[in-house]
């Protein structure tokens, strides 16, 4: 797989919805096969969590961004929760009927928005991954949608002025270069695989023995979410 430099790049504000369609397609069905126990298991990532609740806050934040509810404290830890609760009574069949059709709407509102809603994008991909991971399946962090997912990371730390980091990546051909392109301020170095570099970013634990290299910074200053799971 290659990833070319997007340091200068421009945004394409149709890649948030192509990588929540695309996860879309993939997710849906697999969630879909699953026995209802899965629904019940506790998520690493996201602790507190069960795999139903990551997957209703998901719905509930695409949800949000569809009929454009945002009011102060959207998206906090507690408006999380709120939203979980709501959906308590909900079958796991409802939750994921939600999920879809976010999914599905969500992209076109998040295109003109202008760069402000790229990160949920990037959370649901992320979000994905810790159900995957939860479950046992392949791809957590990584699969067919990574190069999608990197691009949509740059463009987001950037965005942010986020502390500039290079990344050499042992499953991408390309360096990726992540966060303030200013140039006044060093950037650290990242070598390993992509998907604990998404972990690194994304606040999740990064499984023991998982050899990578960080240098300039602490693992904690590349999360990019903060408190929000």
């Amino acid at each position: 797989m290659t990833y070319a430099d997007t340091t200068h790049d421009v945004r394409d504000p149709e890649l948030p919805g192509r990588l929540l369609a695309g996860e879309r397609d993939a997710l849906i069905p697999l969630l879909r096969s699953r026995s209802e126990e899965d629904f019940a298991l506790a998520t690493a990532a996201c602790p507190g969590w069960t795999v139903r609740d990551v997957l209703a806050h998901c719905s509930s934040a695409l949800t949000r961004v569809v009929e454009r509810r945002f009011e102060e404290g959207a998206f906090s830890p507690q408006s999380n929760d709120r939203d979980i609760a709501e959906r308590a009574d909900w079958s796991n069949a409802r939750v994921v009927d939600e999920l879809e059709r976010g999914m599905t709407e969500a992209g076109a509102v998040i295109a003109r928005a202008g760069g402000a809603l790229d990160a949920v994008a990037f959370g649901e991909w992320v979000h994905a991954g810790d159900v995957r991971d939860t479950l046992g399946e392949p791809g957590a962090y990584g699969g067919e949608r990574l190069g999608s997912a990197l691009t949509l990371l740059g463009l987001v730390t950037r965005q942010r002025g986020h502390l500039p980091l290079h990344a050499d990546l042992d499953d991408l051909d390309d360096p990726l270069r992540l966060g303030d392109v200013s140039g006044e301020r060093t950037p650290a170095r990242y070598i390993g695989d992509a998907a604990t570099l998404v972990r690194l970013y994304s606040g999740r634990p990064v499984p023991e023995g998982t050899a990578y290299e960080l240098a300039g910074a602490e693992p904690a200053e590349l999360n990019i979410f903060g408190s929000w799971p």
